[in-house]
């Protein structure tokens, strides 16, 4: 099981990524979207949850969330916004562009671990 993780955040990255490990799952990373998108078009067919920042540089996570809903081999991927834009327009705009879910910074491992498992859905709890 793989998750592409999209944060420009080294600590944000390699606290998912002990989540991730405790989890059994192995975790790319990418530092920004334009990044992601090429760590996604390598692989794509492995990835199964994307953990995405909203604030990143050259692409943001919004940007990278609308244009993989737009593409029918990436749009079944689930994405989860992690970021600290927490306000509710902003809430609202992730869901509306295709956000499974949405975390927001700072959170504990045990909330991140929750999140990630509600997203890959009951087949694999």
């Amino acid at each position: 099981m793989k998750i592409l993780v999209v944060d420009d955040s080294s600590i944000v990255r390699k606290i998912i990524r002990e989540a991730a490990d405790v989890l059994e799952m192995e975790t790319i990373e990418a530092i920004d979207g334009i990044e992601g998108l090429e760590k996604i078009e390598e692989g794509y067919e492995d990835i199964e949850l994307i953990l995405l920042d909203w604030n990143m540089p050259r692409m943001n996570g919004i940007e990278f969330l609308k244009f993989i809903k737009k593409d029918e081999k990436y749009n079944g991927i689930p994405v989860m916004m992690v970021t600290t834009e927490g306000e509710k327009e902003n809430i609202v705009q992730a869901i509306k562009a295709g956000a499974a879910n949405y975390l927001i910074k700072p959170f504990s491992m045990e909330e991140l671990q929750k999140r990630i498992l509600e997203c890959l859905g009951e087949g694999f709890l």
